[in-house]
């Protein structure tokens, strides 16, 4: 975890604020496993039910802008070793634990957001979407967004179908429940 980092920030407040437990990594120091570097998770989140989550957070504004313009776009790109990282420490950690890609969107003020809408975060001043998707299912649709840069994009309708507010992994039981 980047302590300098206002998504990373944001999503630990969110957890405490929710009171799951969790263990913010220091990524101040690069891992490894069976003495191969690997890129660091942000955090190991447990939730309500048993869940237990290792988590890579990725900040994104929106709308984005390009050249000045706003785009109202949901960017969901990553970098090949995030998604890669996150199934090598999934394996290590074993088939309890689930590896999640969760994209924290700092909304700008001009956003309207639907009343309700889940896992909508405010904290110093700024409001945060929160949004998950398990990093198979992200593997499986992927497409390259740049080879040169080692970049990977879901295409927007896939995004939309599989993408789900973090409480869906947090606290899985409530969906049931109702």
């Amino acid at each position: 975890m980047d302590r300098g980092n206002h998504y990373e920030t944001a999503f630990e407040a969110y957890l405490r604020d929710r009171r799951l437990g969790y263990v913010a990594v220091d990524e101040s120091r690069r891992a490894s496993l069976a003495d191969e570097p690997v890129k660091s998770i942000d955090f190991i989140v447990y939730g309500s039910g048993g869940s237990k989550l290792l988590v890579d957070i990725k900040g994104r504004k929106f709308p984005g802008s390009s050249r000045g313009r706003p785009r109202r776009i949901w960017q969901n790109w990553v970098e090949r070793d995030d998604v890669e990282g996150l199934e090598r420490w999934q394996a290590s950690f074993g088939s309890e634990y689930q590896a999640l890609l969760v994209f924290a969107y700092y909304i700008l003020p001009d956003v309207e957001l639907r009343r309700g809408t889940a896992d909508v975060w405010v904290w110093r001043g700024r409001r945060y979407l929160i949004r998950a998707i398990p990093v198979t299912d992200y593997r499986q649709h992927m497409r390259v967004r740049s080879p040169k840069w080692r970049t990977v994009y879901l295409p927007m309708g896939v995004f939309r179908d599989i993408v789900r507010p973090l409480r869906a992994f947090t606290h899985p039981h409530e969906l049931t429940a109702g």
